[in-house]
């Protein structure tokens, strides 16, 4: 087996889909995890506005409002969680998103007291702290605030994982790549975004440029240009088809590079990461 025909095993990413199927699928997840806990009455997700969080959080509110319905519970809510770091640029932006979910509650947390405190006493304690490494900082800090608001409201922490990014490893490990559940994996950006424009949402939600916006001296900076390489290619990648060696080479490299955040920690049992060819 060649290493791209196993990394599309591992990712389980089909070389096309059903929108809607997958919309059932996704939905059926949250409800069958929350039905068999039955202390769970919360979703909890942050919503930044880009393509993932605005599909996730749409499918969470209608995950919710059929277990109500189906229950007779209306104890079950979706907490739409709203995470800027002082003024986010394109605030007007994600509003519009939080509208089109119309999520039962909005919380929001402005983090930056809290990562600028972190990052002064880092500082004072004689640790620099790089912009990147400020920018995984504040990742993390949106997870504790989820988890947060889900440990008080008997809830559990959605993750927006797919498969174009967890190829590539780009997300913060024990920060948006940490969550309960990740409805989405086995999805790739093309096919999130064609569950998006099944469930009615406006084009701009889902042609939006992709962009983690984490790091401050290079602000609203594309995921394509901080990877080196497009979705495109990636979702090519992941549906089996041939792309471009240059392409191929980057994405296989991510990938054995970022092992390590698809595993839980590391133990004496595991060898996944001794001599492996990083490609």
């Amino acid at each position: 087996m060649n290493l791209q025909k196993q990394v599309i095993k591992e990712m389980k990413v089909k070389p096309c889909i059903h929108p809607e199927e997958e919309i059932n699928k996704s939905i059926q997840l949250m409800k069958d995890y929350m039905q068999a806990y039955p202390f769970l009455k919360t979703l909890v997700l942050g919503i930044s506005g880009g393509q993932d969080s605005t599909l996730l959080g749409k499918l969470a509110q209608q995950a919710v409002a059929q277990l109500r319905k189906e229950t007779g519970d209306d104890a079950y809510k979706f907490i739409a969680v709203r995470l800027p770091y002082g003024e986010q640029i394109d605030e007007a932006f994600a509003q519009e998103v939080i509208r089109w979910i119309a999520p039962d509650r909005v919380c929001t947390v402005d983090i930056k007291p809290a990562v600028d405190a972190t990052v002064d006493s880092l500082q004072r304690a004689g640790v620099s702290i790089s912009d990147f490494n400020k920018g995984n900082i504040k990742a993390r800090q949106r997870m504790i605030v989820q988890y947060a608001i889900a440990t008080a409201c008997a809830g559990v922490v959605l993750g927006t994982d797919h498969a174009a990014e967890s190829v590539v490893g780009f997300y913060t490990k024990f920060g948006d790549g940490a969550s309960d559940l990740v409805p989405l994996y086995r999805l790739n950006k093309r096919q999130g975004a064609a569950m998006l424009k099944a469930l009615g949402a406006p084009a701009a939600f889902y042609e939006k440029i992709p962009t983690a916006d984490l790091e401050e001296k290079v602000p609203a900076q594309p995921d394509e240009v901080a990877l080196g390489v497009s979705y495109k290619a990636i979702d090519d990648y992941l549906e089996g088809r041939t792309v471009a060696e240059e392409d191929r080479k980057c994405i296989e490299r991510l990938y054995l590079n970022s092992q390590h955040k698809r595993h839980l920690p590391i133990t004496i049992f595991d060898n996944f990461w001794k001599n492996k060819d990083k490609g």
